[in-house]
């Protein structure tokens, strides 16, 4: 058998009709960040099928959630070959409770009245269709991990608690892009939060305004200096959160202005917070306030190069099944961020799911097909290229 049969053979042996019923099946489990259990139990009956040995850890203890992230391990038919893993997250940043997926024009959205969860019902779907395409196929692989954390919608909360010690593999990839399949994401950003406490003097304006030192108006001038949105081509910066007052008679006494930076450098990343502290600062040294400032880290950037492994492998694959491979970068957050700082090698891949986190979600049904074929290219081509190294 041809290398070239050998791919024909497995991809083909992907059930499209197959695929698509799971993903509506999965789109329908209602599973909101930290409400998990529902779509934890229907893995544990799938994994169990298709031959899995999987544990979950304890990360939602963290946090209050239902179940933690399932870490699934599948032998392959040859020992020999490094593990390879596949990534993404079991929630839906809001609840699918009584969806009713509609396909229209190959296109698959729900009714408008919820999101629909392709982001990332969707590659949890592939991911499953394409293990029983690689098994009914009977071709030889390498052992295949999951690693399906929870909670990832709020910031990636998830994989921050993960209990790595649990995975074997080191080096993997994540569908979770809204770029076609195809996409090939090898750099990521930085990202913290910035908490400015902005302190004056409250009072009411009737009775004691001389006394008062409006919170406001000091964080007002913080901001008015400064620089936010696209700082450079590699960094940008957003106030995101003003919360603070009492009453309208009073002058208000304190505020909180919060926002985060992202950037491809992080000695950027930490100019840019340094920068918006130092505004807010002087502001109320000007105004007779103070501020109290807190850096929250969100997650650490990652910067895979063209010539590794996995892009050379994802590049292959791609051509195989017919798909144009291109590469790209983001400055969107993903469990990949986490994933690499934790010592597992990943990047993030496209799957084609659209505005994301509204009603009118959507995925392709050619995008939705074609992550399930990539993934099956992958750990074929996988397999191929460690046979010949």
């Amino acid at each position: 058998m041809t290398k070239n049969q050998l791919y024909s053979t497995a991809v083909e042996r992907l059930n499209e009709e197959r695929l698509l019923s799971l993903f509506l099946e999965l789109a329908k489990i209602n599973g909101p960040s930290t409400k998990e259990q529902p779509v934890a139990d229907y893995l544990v009956n799938v994994l169990t099928e298709l031959g899995f040995t999987f544990e979950f850890d304890e990360a939602h203890k963290n946090f209050n959630g239902e179940v933690g992230n399932l870490i699934a391990w599948r032998e392959g038919t040859d020992s020999s070959i490094p593990p390879l893993f596949f990534s993404t997250h079991m929630d839906t940043v809001l609840p699918t409770e009584g969806l009713q997926p509609v396909i229209k024009d190959g296109v698959i959205y729900s009714d408008g009245t919820t999101i629909l969860g392709a982001d990332d019902r969707a590659a949890l779907a592939a991911y499953l269709e394409a293990v029983r395409a690689i098994i009914e196929s009977e071709v030889p692989h390498g052992p295949v991990e999951l690693v399906l954390t929870v909670n990832e919608q709020p910031g990636l909360v998830g994989a921050t608690y993960m209990d790595y010690s649990k995975a074997k593999s080191k080096v993997g990839y994540i569908f979770d892009s809204s770029g076609d399949v195809g996409q090939i994401i090898l750099k990521g950003p930085f990202s913290s939060r910035i908490w400015m406490e902005v302190e004056g003097n409250a009072a009411h304006i009737a009775l004691n305004a001389e006394e008062g030192n409006s919170a406001f108006l000091i964080a007002a001038e913080g901001l008015l200096n400064m620089n936010l949105g696209t700082i450079d081509k590699e960094t940008l910066a957003n106030i995101g959160i003003i919360e603070g007052g009492e009453l309208t008679s009073i002058i208000p006494g304190s505020v909180t202005v919060a926002g985060e930076v992202r950037s491809f450098s992080k000695e950027k990343m930490e100019k840019q917070l340094k920068h918006m502290e130092e505004a807010m600062q002087k502001a109320a040294e000007r105004k007779g306030g103070k501020v109290n400032v807190r850096i929250e880290k969100k997650y650490s950037g990652f910067d895979i190069p063209k010539d590794h492994i996995l892009t050379k492998t994802v590049e292959s694959a791609a051509h195989n099944i017919n798909v144009k491979p291109f590469l790209t970068e983001t400055l969107g957050g993903a469990d990949t961020n986490v994933l690499n700082e934790n010592g597992l090698t990943c990047l993030t891949l496209g799957n084609g799911f659209q505005n994301i986190h509204s009603f009118r979600e959507c995925i392709s049904v050619e995008n939705l097909i074609n992550t399930g074929r990539l993934t099956v290219g992958l750990i074929e081509q996988w397999y191929e290229n460690h046979k010949q190294a």
